[in-house]
């Protein structure tokens, strides 16, 4: 049981559910995995991996296309329905899904939350524990986290008063080539997790950049040119990540509606447990019930110096009844900028393209991306135009003419 009394109370129209909120959560998929399958499944066609598909890449750009004309009709929602209302967002592609809210409605108060940073620091615990130092919660290693979701950096680790970066240096110097933990898993056998990896692009960037990189491998790589780390599934397995494939999240979707099922039906009894997600624990600061610094992704407005301003961008922020405020992150090196603003310039043009609602307009931003370096410009075309068509239910709101 729990302590507390809760009322739940599901809606039909999204009006009567936002009218006077206080809090909106907002984790919705676009569309559904059948247009995920295209957006992650067709580039293979080009000779064009990805290991998620849904923040960056040929996928994630599409996926935006469906996904930002609701956040704009959400954002605008909001501001007529309630507009003091603290708004977390977990969709993806998260900076996109949260410049959308802002470009329709500038006063809004959101935030989006992601878990990426979390796994780094249980990495850094995890090698403090190899030293003799077992079982440090995760929320003791203390961060610094600067860059754009799922492209997270830290140029800070400390536990305690000890400085984390030249122990994982010692610690990526030794292990960069094995890898920590289990080997990735066989893509043939759907029975095994395709999120596992082994830590190898991570120590391999920090090898390379001298800053921590602070997302899991399979979206790390999707951020650098595609002949680094996924010029094909084998050479990904060998980097010890994963391509997950959308018929093993189908496969997952099944067996969590089957257990649903048997919850509604008493046949399954539900325990209660700790998520990891930290979004209650937000909402009890922002009701003045507590303070909290933790990595949120919001409007940059200087804490990441050489990104531009109003990009969406991920640092810490505090928490308190005063609401949301950043935290100063400091500047990119110039090579982890290099690499982070031409993916920055791609969220901004498919941003503003998708609120004109012209998709031609997001041509420049899909072939500019990393992973399509190797296709020519006809074969990009191709591309763009057999993965719109494959969505293009989903696309009320733009001119498809171009198409034709």
């Amino acid at each position: 049981d729990v302590a507390g009394k809760w009322r739940y109370r599901a809606y039909e129209r999204q009006d009567d559910a936002l009218e006077g909120a206080d809090f909106v959560i907002i984790s919705i998929l676009p569309g559904t995995f059948d247009e995920m399958q295209s957006d992650v499944h067709t580039p293979e066609a080009f000779g064009v991996y990805q290991s998620v598909g849904d923040t960056t890449g040929p996928g994630g750009l599409i996926r935006a296309v469906r996904t930002l004309p609701v956040f704009f009709e959400l954002g605008s929602e909001i501001e007529r329905l309630c507009p003091n209302a603290f708004v977390i967002n977990y969709t993806n592609p998260m900076a996109m899904c949260m410049m959308a809210l802002y470009r329709a409605y500038p006063g809004i108060r959101a935030h989006g939350c992601c878990h990426e940073v979390f796994g780094t620091q249980k990495f850094l615990a995890a090698i403090l524990a190899e030293r003799g130092h077992p079982d440090i919660p995760r929320e003791d290693i203390k961060v610094s986290p600067i860059g754009i979701n799922h492209f997270t950096w830290l140029n800070s680790a400390r536990w305690g008063n000890m400085d984390l970066f030249p122990v994982y240096r010692e610690y990526a110097d030794a292990h960069h080539a094995t890898g920590f933990g289990t080997a990735a898993c066989d893509q043939t056998d759907l029975n095994a997790s395709f999120f596992s990896s082994n830590q190898r692009v991570k120590m391999d960037l920090f090898r390379r950049f001298g800053l921590i990189a602070a997302a899991g491998d399979r979206h790390l790589a999707e951020f650098c040119p595609g002949n680094w780390y996924l010029r094909s599934p084998e050479e990904a397995r060998a980097m010890g990540f994963n391509l997950t494939p959308v018929s093993y999240r189908k496969q997952q979707l099944a067996e969590r509606l089957a257990r649903a099922a048997r919850l509604r039906s008493g046949e399954e009894k539900m325990e209660l447990q700790q998520t990891g997600e930290e979004g209650y624990l937000q909402m009890r600061a922002l009701l003045g019930l507590s303070e909290m610094v933790t990595n949120v992704n919001l409007p940059n407005g200087g804490q990441v110096q050489n990104l531009p301003l109003g990009l969406v961008v991920e640092t810490n922020a505090t928490f308190n009844m005063g609401g949301v405020r950043p935290v100063m992150a400091g500047e990119l090196p110039p090579t982890i900028h290099a690499l982070t603003v031409k993916v920055a310039d791609n969220y901004i043009t498919t941003v503003d393209a998708c609120y004109r609602g012209d998709l031609a307009a997001i041509f420049p931003a899909f072939v500019n991306d990393p992973l399509m370096a190797p296709l020519s410009l006809s074969q990009s075309e191709a591309l763009f135009a057999e993965m719109i068509k494959s969505t293009a239910h989903c696309l009320k709101h733009y001119d498809l003419s171009f198409l034709r």
